[in-house]
């Protein structure tokens, strides 16, 4: 028996991780670890020695909290983080010392915590935190002679903060590489999906376009986080010194998160436009799955070539041809589901051109066609 042609275009599953793989993740943590070294380091060094604080374990563990819950969360969500430990731990405080610790007195102190923090509009995990702030400092006896605990680990709160912030600044993750490995992956599994539905075009089997069009619908998830990561690392860019000569760069993988979002959306409806051709018994303009061919083609250079743009042009090429070739085979009669494929690819030329920086003017150009 002839094997399905889905079994030529799976992936290889992936093989159980080793110790090499866990200590490749550990190579590429260095800058993690070493973020969290030295602001832990000079949290606690600030507070005690600066701030003469006993038990000055807040900063740090504000640090901490910082630096992992903040990551790919920057700016505004990593000073709420910082100002909703500080709030659990101001309210807690203030609370303990009128009501003492105990079972009831937790209960009460975080409910009110949270009260607190959500009227001055902290939310997400910066609220969690808060509430997690407040149980620590009920469950823990401070120092004799400390001082006023509430004040001392409200600020010892802020110093660990802005310690993590600074380190985070100071220590940023490469953001063009990271757009460049997400955008990568994305357009890796548009070009497998192009493949399915050209290969389910060849065949006239309707099972693989519907496997094609699920995932296209899979693949929204990497998309939302592509649109995550291209505004977290826009501010990467924006705050951090180290990353500022990458700025221009990063402004061209940002302006192309909203068509690869439109390229998505098109090559779900032209999944979708196959399988309803091909159930329907309607036989699919000539060439047609050549453009769409092409059009995977395309998309495959663009992802090998994120980092250096240097067969771009080529890719373009594809794309234009493979629009041209999607339009002209509609001739004679066709069925709407032929006409709106001819359109989608069309459309989907557009999106893909318009990512790799081409003008809306010089689009009207490109695929204009006779």
């Amino acid at each position: 028996m002839r094997p399905h042609p889905l079994l030529s275009l799976r992936r290889v599953p992936r093989p159980q991780e080793s110790f090499a793989d866990r200590w490749a993740t550990l190579r590429r943590r260095w800058r993690l670890m070493l973020r969290l070294s030295i602001s832990t380091a000079a949290a606690f060094a600030i507070a005690t020695h600066l701030l003469g604080h006993q038990q000055a374990f807040f900063a740090p563990i504000a640090a901490v909290i910082v630096i992992i819950a903040g990551a790919g969360q920057r700016g505004r969500t990593t000073i709420e983080l910082v100002v909703g430990v500080a709030i659990g731990v101001f309210v807690g405080e203030l609370l303990i010392l009128t009501i003492g610790r105990g079972a009831w007195q937790i209960a009460l102190v975080v409910a009110l915590t949270v009260a607190v923090a959500t009227l001055v509009g902290i939310k997400g995990l910066a609220l969690t935190q808060a509430a997690n702030s407040a149980v620590l400092l009920a469950a823990v006896l401070p120092a004799t002679g400390a001082g006023n605990p509430a004040v001392t680990r409200f600020l010892d709160s802020l110093v660990g903060g802005a310690c993590g912030l600074a380190m985070v600044l100071l220590l940023p993750r490469n953001p063009v590489r990271d757009m460049n490995q997400q955008v990568q992956r994305l357009l890796e599994d548009i070009a497998e999906v192009l493949d399915r539905v050209a290969q389910s075009l060849r065949t006239g089997d309707a099972a693989l376009a519907d496997i094609a069009l699920g995932q296209a619908r899979s693949a929204q998830a990497l998309m939302d986080s592509v649109s995550s990561t291209g505004v977290n690392v826009a501010e990467i860019a924006r705050m951090s010194p180290v990353r500022w000569r990458q700025r221009e760069e990063l402004a061209r993988f940002v302006g192309s998160v909203r068509d690869l979002d439109n390229a998505l959306r098109d090559v779900r409806v032209l999944a979708r436009r196959v399988s309803a051709m091909l159930r329907h018994g309607e036989t699919a303009p000539r060439d047609m799955q050549d453009a769409i061919e092409r059009m995977g083609r395309a998309v495959r250079i663009y992802a090998d070539d994120l980092a250096t743009h240097d067969s771009f042009a080529e890719a373009r090429d594809e794309l234009v041809a493979a629009a041209r070739i999607a339009i002209t085979c509609l001739s004679g009669e066709m069925t709407i589901n032929a006409a709106a494929i001819g359109a989608q690819v069309r459309s989907l030329a557009a999106d893909l051109l318009s990512a790799s920086g081409v003008t809306r003017d010089e689009l009207g150009d490109l695929l204009a066609f006779d």
